[in-house]
């Protein structure tokens, strides 16, 4: 039997409806994962339901989270959020937690994680943190845009055997302040935080870049999905 893997869902705002990138799925399906994509609900007893049948969960990019979450004012007519997407995933992620079953965030996922634990996040970098990284690239999303620098004797610098890799970077809010219970992974050359683990948790990963566009020509990108879904039978 194969690990069962709850995907958050994409949301699209104009066409009311969910949806998902395939590269999600599929890096999950060939670590060994079987995904199922969350509804959105914000029943308890039902997500309490889905997160006990999970084994473990995958918080995908997408929307702004809302500055709500860490007690800021948005900015004006730069920040995209979806409060009831904020909501279903702060669920998952407390019952996660308190279940003891994996987590990956990506891109949203680790500013999720950062604010639900008591981090702040820059709203919109080129406002906020002006830098000649280029956090945003264009199209096509699986090339490398930067350089990250692995922590030494971080869990992610001993599952890559690397001091530095790279990745590609689609995003315009990151990790401003960290939450203390988190400890950073890997910073990119202009000081953003890019990847964050939770020491006292069996297994919470986060990056900030997109190893779902990556994985099938990124050796790095299949190691962190392989990790990830090798965790639930550890």
């Amino acid at each position: 039997m194969k690990p069962i893997i709850g995907v958050m869902p994409l949301w699209d705002e104009g066409r009311d409806s969910l949806w998902m990138l395939p590269g999600y799925l599929e890096a999950v399906r060939q670590a060994g994962g079987l995904p199922v994509i969350f509804p959105f609900s914000s029943d308890q007893k039902e997500i309490s339901q889905l997160t006990d049948l999970c084994d473990g969960f995958l918080l995908t990019g997408g929307h702004d989270v809302s500055p709500d979450l860490y007690g800021e004012e948005p900015l004006e007519s730069l920040i995209d959020s979806c409060k009831k997407r904020d909501a279903l995933e702060l669920s998952v992620l407390w019952n996660a937690l308190r279940l003891d079953k994996p987590v990956l965030g990506i891109c949203r996922g680790i500013q999720l994680i950062n604010a639900a634990l008591g981090g702040t996040l820059f709203q919109d970098l080129p406002s906020q943190h002006p830098s000649p990284i280029s956090h945003r690239q264009a199209p096509p999303y699986d090339q490398p845009s930067h350089l990250v620098f692995l922590m030494k004797d971080s869990p992610l610098q001993q599952c890559l055997q690397a001091d530095q890799i790279s990745v590609n970077s689609c995003h315009h809010q990151a990790i401003k302040r960290l939450a203390s219970d988190l400890a950073p992974m890997a910073v990119s050359p202009d000081g953003i935080i890019e990847a964050v683990t939770l020491p006292d948790h069996r297994f919470l990963w986060a990056v900030q870049w997109h190893p779902e566009f990556s994985f099938r020509t990124d050796a790095n990108s299949r190691s962190i999905f392989k990790a990830f879904v090798s965790a639930i039978g550890a």
